[in-house]
């Protein structure tokens, strides 16, 4: 039910952010209009419309084959029109249930594969429960314990490259307890000393797992950190 709910924020913020984002293309239907997978665009703003709940929907792993396009149509234009939903909201849970599962299983099939390829690269180290590592610095301060608090920089990345958080763009170090963070990081932490810098190559199991961390982490999905153990305290 959350993509349904992501797909009415898109219809509810929409027309905002097309008119800051695409005012010089919508000023000149001309430019607007271009070839599609689907033909000749004939509605710049319809076009505007899906395009961004497409992008809105494409945050949680959806591909354009998940997406029966008569039905996904049929349903914005029953929801539109204040028409009542054409099949119950069981039926809708239980088939949301699949889907989620089927994008979940993918992005594990993704982690799994990306993990398999990096652990052969150069420099890259694997821990007995499947992290993996590599040394950018080395440093030669106390190692923290389970109990320490420790200050960090770092910045987390998707395996698509794309940045989910980064103390080092806000300007700021972060600070908590060791065993306060996903059991990836934990492990690594207490493998470090102060002024190591290392990149983490971690899996879903000791990330965030099945559940994810919505909406910016999907379920199943491997991380990316570089982080540097500026001090323990």
């Amino acid at each position: 039910m959350r993509l349904i709910a992501l797909v009415c924020l898109a219809l509810a913020t929409t027309a905002t952010q097309l008119v800051a984002q695409q005012t010089t293309q919508l000023a000149n239907p001309l430019k607007a209009t271009q070839d599609s997978a689907a033909g000749q665009v004939g509605d710049a703003a319809s076009y505007g419309l899906g395009y961004d709940i497409g992008m809105n929907i494409a945050g949680n792993g959806l591909l354009a084959e998940d997406i029966a396009r008569d039905d996904i149509m049929a349903g914005l234009l029953d929801a539109l029109a204040g028409k009542d939903p054409a099949i119950s909201a069981e039926v809708v849970q239980e088939a949301m249930q699949v889907l989620a599962k089927k994008v979940s299983d993918r992005r594990k099939a993704v982690a799994t594969k990306f993990l398999e390829e990096n652990k052969k690269k150069e420099g890259v180290q694997v821990t007995e429960s499947g992290l993996q590592y590599q040394v950018i610095k080395s440093g030669s301060g106390a190692s923290p314990t389970a109990e320490s608090k420790v200050s960090v920089h770092y910045e987390g990345k998707l395996v698509s490259g794309d940045i989910f958080d980064s103390s080092i763009q806000r300007g700021e170090p972060a600070a908590f307890g060791v065993s306060q963070v996903i059991p990836g990081w934990t492990e690594a932490l207490l493998r470090m000393k102060v002024g190591d810098k290392w990149k983490l190559f971690i899996p879903p199991n000791l990330a965030y797992g099945d559940r994810g961390f919505p909406p910016v982490i999907g379920p199943n999905e491997a991380l990316i950190f570089e982080v540097e153990l500026l001090e323990v305290r």
